[in-house]
């Protein structure tokens, strides 16, 4: 890994943390909330529900605009990871939910957290790599402008919803998440069967650059924006870019099964529409230029040894 020398962390919180966080169920939360709490941190959920409430756990609802604001009260770090699904075809419905979930519910967040009278020490606001929209083979990092397209959108709007805790003086991080290596949910989840039949290949020309991490390392990425004062903004949340056509020979080898049948381009089109053309004909190479800036170790610094892990995982 090439970069500066790290320097040591500014700040360390002190044993035990109270960390907040929305997104608890999904599959980067779920694990968060485990390590958090094998580690000895409090781990408050903020929940819709009652009926799925626990011990310590925080009602919000996003949709309505409405938060228990106490129950925030002198938390050390909030987490919010929470946002619709955006990997189905996207009607004007579901481009819709798609914003109004990330922006209206980071609003909420910040709002929130920028009121309370023992503010927390950070925000780490979950945002995604899709921001750089479709850049070819033009290397990006945290330096690079915004694209264009509704991902792009997506991004702008919701990296700005949390100006109110930067304005409150909280150190903000917006994780820009690549694609996320895990059986247990996400892309490669979806990808996993046909590969195992046999059937498996590059999707469109295979030539788009796909940004990835194991997730380990996505939870000790999370981990590093809480507990590292030289975080702040925009953070690419990485491990590095492929190329589509060498990251599905890489899935091939394994699961010990050929890569060699594309998936074209106008069939996706005609199953997701716009949704194809943005998120899986399209990619960034992005670089985790941050990460590599403090000195962040990965657990899977390879595709390949982060796809193993992956599949090693159940």
């Amino acid at each position: 890994m090439t970069g500066p020398t790290p320097t040591p962390s500014p700040t360390s919180p002190a044993l035990p943390m109270r960390v907040a966080i929305t997104g608890s169920t999904g599959l980067i939360g779920a694990a968060l909330v485990d390590r958090l709490r094998t580690e000895g941190h409090t781990v408050s959920r903020l929940v819709r529900s009652r009926a799925k409430a626990g011990p310590g756990d925080v009602m919000w609802d996003p949709g309505a605009g409405t938060i228990d604001a106490a129950a925030l009260e002198g938390v050390d770090a909030v987490v919010h990871l929470a946002g619709e699904n955006v990997g189905t075809r996207w009607t004007e419905q579901k481009k819709r939910q798609i914003m109004e979930s990330r922006v209206n519910g980071t609003r909420l967040i910040a709002q929130t957290v920028a009121g309370l009278q023992r503010k927390p020490r950070v925000l780490v606001q979950a945002s995604a790599t899709g921001i750089y929209g479709d850049r070819g083979d033009e290397a990006v990092d945290e330096s690079s402008v915004p694209g264009t397209g509704f991902l792009a959108d997506v991004g702008r709007q919701w990296e700005a919803a949390s100006a109110p805790a930067e304005q409150a003086g909280i150190r903000v991080v917006k994780l820009r998440f690549g694609v996320v290596l895990s059986r247990k949910g996400g892309a490669l989840q979806r990808l996993l069967l046909p590969f195992q039949m046999g059937v498996g290949g590059p999707i469109g020309s295979g030539r788009q650059w796909m940004p990835w991490l194991s997730l380990p390392d996505a939870v000790e990425i999370v981990l590093a924006a809480i507990r590292d004062d030289r975080l702040r903004g925009p953070v690419n949340a990485i491990a590095g870019s492929a190329r589509n056509a060498d990251f599905t020979t890489a899935l091939g080898r394994a699961v010990n099964r050929p890569a060699l049948i594309p998936v074209p381009g106008f069939g996706l089109r005609l199953v997701f529409g716009q949704m194809a053309d943005e998120a899986l004909l399209a990619g960034q190479r992005a670089e985790p230029r941050r990460l590599r800036e403090i000195g962040f170790t990965y657990r899977h610094p390879t595709l390949d040894d982060a796809l193993h892990a992956a599949l090693r995982d159940r």
